[in-house]
């Protein structure tokens, strides 16, 4: 597996053109590759920024936002406030004022779609009949300092490699272990990437013998295989049930 960096112009928000900005700077697409995308300038380019001064509190819209929450008290020092969005737990629902021009940058809307979208104009973009395509952010992890890259949103190949019933070194057969491809890759680019001023939000990831591209959605043929998990079979359940959560959305008080 090899990553390459990308620079590209500054994308400035509030609204600003992707698609252009990937055609002036990557010039060659190999066949079988991942290209990663950090969220941030997907949401500049669906115009997904907030004035600085729109919002006062920022706590209303972090609550605006979520999909769950808690309450800032319960944080260290008051510093963030704790959120369930898009079936991750990340801080302050992911809006981010670094790299902003004095807007809140909120994650891109129905990423989903949106990786999908990228994936399908890239394949017309460099006449391709399969490649992939994964929308990063960063997040911090319990017990460690520091921030590592996740994946929000992807498409065009599988997330999971599965070894359960398969035999390890010694004969012991695996039950439980699944290898997460997606993050995995996500926090290899965002490394290369950057979290500062490198002017790289994208990352070409090619040698990819290992992974099986598709142009359909990953079917769930055993129990236990896709890549989300609910809170009631997650491994840290007993910690996510003894938060203090609160409903978030547009209609939350």
């Amino acid at each position: 597996m090899k990553i390459n960096p990308i620079k590209t112009k500054i994308l400035t928000p509030p609204k600003d053109d992707l698609l252009k900005a990937i055609q002036k700077s990557l010039k060659k697409f190999p066949e079988k590759s991942i290209l990663c995308i950090t969220s941030k300038v997907v949401s500049i380019w669906q115009g997904r920024s907030i004035p600085n001064n729109a919002f006062t509190d920022k706590d209303a819209l972090i609550i605006k936002e979520s999909e769950k929450y808690v309450d800032r008290k319960y944080s260290l020092n008051k510093w963030v406030m704790h959120t369930i969005k898009n079936n991750l737990f990340i801080p302050s629902a992911g809006i981010d004022e670094s790299n902003a021009r004095g807007y809140y940058i909120l994650w891109p809307k129905d990423i989903k779609a949106t990786a999908k979208k990228l994936c399908l104009w890239l394949r017309k973009q460099y006449k391709l009949k399969n490649c992939g395509v994964i929308i990063t952010d960063s997040h911090s992890v319990p017990l460690r300092r520091g921030v590592v890259g996740i994946s929000l949103g992807h498409y065009g190949f599988s997330e999971l490699k599965d070894y359960r019933g398969k035999e390890d070194l010694f004969g012991r057969r695996l039950k439980l272990t699944q290898t997460n491809i997606v993050d995995s890759m996500a926090a290899a680019a965002v490394l290369i990437m950057g979290e500062g001023a490198e002017q790289t939000p994208l990352a070409l990831v090619t040698d990819l013998n290992f992974i099986e591209f598709s142009n359909k959605k990953q079917k769930i043929i055993k129990k236990y295989s896709s890549l989300e998990v609910p809170i009631s079979e997650d491994l840290y359940k007993i910690f996510f049930k003894n938060i203090p959560w609160k409903k978030g959305g547009s209609k939350a008080k």
